[in-house]
């Protein structure tokens, strides 16, 4: 909005011009906003949800102490994000609305299960067909949408990392790629927010990166020396990925160990959801999966946990996702949420070099 009135305007408002500028704006006014809106939104969920999130019956024992805890907090980062997105970004740019767009259907998907979970008083909410149903008919809108908005010699490309100029023309198998990349980030941020403060900073980390890869992918001069390919106009995505950092960190002032609020499915399917959005649009998805690498992480030992115990009727871990298994091995929740952090920024670092890598 501010970038929309001030473009055309005196040398002094030339800062709105700037990507950069704008960014730190976006961080900046994310996590005021968050600040602001946090405990009027926390009394307030408090007394719409006497019980709290349902805690699971077979999970960790230390988790029967959260009990009575809000859920739903993902709604102030979706607030934050949403408001200082539209205040700092260029509103016409076609990928930040596509952005938008997949982060706010997500984030009215978890907010129907997180509902239906307080109103049931049960862990499961809505049902796994209907929230991938929803996830794929809005990430197929966005996608075609996408499609449309990057230029012709890459709509329908894969690029990828540690080559320099290798492009894979998929056509429309497009889709289901970029299906797999959005439901399959969302869901992983899902599964990996199961502990006091845990999903919020590695999404924070994710955002931060491809924040940067944004930068450098809409820049005609940074992409051509790292021999990445250029989306003109993907620079804007800088501006929404500020947005979720500075929300980010607002929600977890309220959230690090001892939780004063869940986040939610309302917040990690969106955020997820999100990041996929922008690995897609900068045309960077792999380097999505070994930046969020331990979002994989996670999925991967859900999935291998059901895999064996369908085949072989064994468990491989004492308890999946995978962090559930270090508290069952006598972890303290601290100790995990720290180290899994250190995982997050080593594998961040990883992705990171694949740009120069080529």
């Amino acid at each position: 909005m501010l970038y929309n009135f001030f473009a055309d305007a005196t040398i002094f408002f030339d800062l709105f011009r700037s990507v950069t500028f704008r960014t730190g704006g976006a961080i900046g006014t994310s996590i005021i906003i968050c600040f602001l809106i946090a405990k009027p939104m926390i009394i307030w969920l408090k007394s719409k949800q006497s019980n709290g999130q349902p805690i699971r019956d077979n999970g960790p024992e230390e988790h029967l102490k959260k009990a009575g805890t809000p859920t739903m907090g993902g709604l102030m980062i979706l607030v934050s994000v949403c408001i200082s997105t539209l205040l700092w970004s260029d509103l016409t740019n076609h990928y930040v609305w596509y952005a938008m767009l997949v982060m706010l259907g997500y984030g009215l998907i978890g907010f129907v299960d997180d509902y239906l979970k307080l109103t049931k008083r049960n862990s499961k909410g809505l049902s796994s067909k209907l929230k991938i149903l929803g996830q794929v008919l809005i990430g197929t809108i966005a996608t075609i949408g996408i499609m449309h908005a990057l230029p012709a010699d890459v709509s329908t490309h894969i690029a990828p990392p540690f080559f320099k100029d290798l492009l894979i023309n998929v056509s429309w198998f497009f889709i289901p790629w970029s299906l797999l990349v959005i439901i399959g980030a969302s869901n992983a941020v899902n599964l990996t927010d199961g502990l006091d403060g845990l999903a919020i900073v590695p999404v924070a980390i994710a955002a931060a990166c491809f924040g940067l890869i944004a930068y450098l992918v809409g820049r005609v001069d940074y992409s051509a020396y790292l021999y990445i390919h250029n989306i003109p106009g993907s620079g804007e995505l800088a501006i929404i990925c500020g947005a979720l950092i500075g929300g980010a960190m607002g929600f977890l002032w309220y959230n690090s160990p001892p939780a004063a609020i869940f986040m939610g499915d309302t917040g990690s399917l969106a955020m997820g959801g999100l990041l996929g959005a922008i690995s897609v649009m900068t045309k960077h998805e792999i380097v999505l999966a070994i930046i969020g690498g331990l979002f994989v992480l996670e999925t991967v030992s859900v999935i291998v946990q059901v895999a064996s115990f369908k085949l072989t009727g064994k468990r491989v871990f004492a308890m999946a996702p995978l962090h559930h298994h270090f508290e069952k091995k006598g972890w303290s929740e601290p100790t995990i949420v720290i180290r899994f952090w250190i995982i997050a920024v080593i594998l961040a670092l990883v992705g990171l070099a694949t740009l120069k890598l080529r």
